[in-house]
């Protein structure tokens, strides 16, 4: 349990780096400020030691110019401005002060030899100062990720339950590990519980789907099976030619529910027992929705050509690959009407066309357009997508005024 929210820990933990860094850069220029006071000081005193028992002094003043030291008297005759003055080939620094109503001018001379660093001290003191800068950089970068991890840690936590739940296969473990009294009352909790709740009802509602669609799948197979095996029965009897006509209609209507049923079964069902994973041929399940379809082209004068140029194997459902090429065969025959054609099925290695010409004559004036499933090609089309998206396969229909043309890739 956390006493504060996240919001106000990761501002403490900022804070709290902040300071500790502030603090450390402190102590550090402190002790650079009084290093340096020590290291002048000594580097004088061992200068005066080494002139022992004759001590001088870095520190002269001098009223005139002639009585400056030589390397001094062409800039002093040039009438320098009051202030500091540094001349680093001799060593020297100088401080011009005005005297006597400012009318003449004084000259204050530090010599500094034997007390700045060599050239080569000054590098090794930039080497120094350099290591300890990126030491304590490195220390605060540390600094900072080690705080900061451990402010986000009930977020990081959250996240890596999360990304290890499989929304498809809920189990109770997943709802004991997503627990909110895992993540205290912060907002990292209030996730944790808005998270918790989102995954009951998906388990709830994955539940009743499942419940509904085993329901459902057999209260409505068994009235088309007590439907077709009436059908059959009043097959064998001798019936009046308009009854033998109303009887195919009805074959006809109870072969299309059945179809119907199957494809929104088909699409209902969370899982369908590994039959993504089956091998089927693409050519005999063409051929079966032609057989199942060719009573749309009586009374039509319509062709129908098949080049199968190759006899494709393909991986998936056999299911949902027989109801979309069910749908595609029966919108060709149906919305074709008599004397248009030819209606062309080619099969390739890869692709099924389903080709079907809506006049005779070709105009290149008319452009290919991108249909949609509810531009009058049929409701199945919208299911067609949604069948091709569940398998992996590609399903386009381009329309125009000459032709409509399917194509089903996968």
């Amino acid at each position: 349990m956390y006493r504060y929210s996240l919001r106000q820990r990761v501002a403490i933990a900022f804070a709290v780096c902040v300071a500790v860094l502030s603090v450390v850069w402190g102590l550090a220029f402190f002790s650079a400020i009084r290093l340096s006071e020590d290291r002048v000081m000594t580097r004088q005193l061992q200068r005066a030691a080494e002139n022992y028992p004759n001590l001088t002094t870095n520190l002269r003043g001098y009223e005139d110019v002639d009585s400056l030291p030589e390397s001094l008297h062409q800039w002093a005759q040039s009438n320098p401005a009051e202030g500091l003055h540094e001349f680093p080939a001799e060593q020297l620094h100088v401080a011009v002060v005005a005297v006597d109503n400012e009318q003449q001018k004084a000259f204050v001379v530090f010599d500094v030899a034997g007390i700045e660093a060599a050239s080569s001290e000054d590098w090794l003191w930039l080497l120094l100062i350099t290591s300890v800068v990126g030491t304590l950089g490195a220390l605060g970068f540390s600094l900072g990720v080690f705080v900061m991890r451990r402010a986000v840690a009930p977020v990081v936590q959250l996240a890596e339950v999360v990304a290890d739940i499989d929304p498809e296969k809920l189990s109770a473990e997943d709802h004991k590990r997503i627990a909110s009294g895992r993540f205290g009352d912060d907002e990292v909790g209030v996730l944790a519980r808005t998270l918790e709740k989102t995954l009951e009802r998906i388990s709830a509602f994955v539940e009743r789907e499942r419940y509904f669609t085993d329901s459902a799948s057999h209260e409505l197979r068994t009235p088309i099976t007590v439907i077709t095996g009436a059908l059959e029965l009043l097959e064998k009897s001798e019936l009046k030619s308009s009854d033998a006509k109303a009887l195919d209609r009805i074959r006809r209507a109870t072969r299309d529910m059945k179809a119907t049923i199957e494809m929104f079964l088909c699409l209902a069902r969370e899982t369908d027992d590994g039959l993504y994973d089956e091998q089927f041929l693409v050519v005999p399940l063409v051929s079966q929705a032609m057989d199942q379809q060719q009573y749309l082209l009586r009374g039509k004068l319509v062709d129908v050509e098949v080049d199968d140029l190759s006899n494709p194997r393909v991986y998936g459902h056999p299911q949902a690959f027989s109801i979309a090429v069910n749908n595609l065969v029966r919108n060709a025959f149906e919305h074709t009407l008599g004397g248009q054609g030819p209606i062309k099925i080619l099969i390739k290695e890869r692709e099924l066309f389903i080709t079907n010409e809506l006049s005779t004559g070709l105009d290149d004036r008319h452009s290919q357009t991108e249909a949609s499933p509810g531009n009058g090609y049929g409701l199945g089309l919208g299911i067609v997508e949604r069948l091709c998206e569940r398998n992996g396969w590609t399903f386009t229909l381009h329309a125009d005024e000459v032709r409509v043309a399917a194509r089903l890739s996968w």
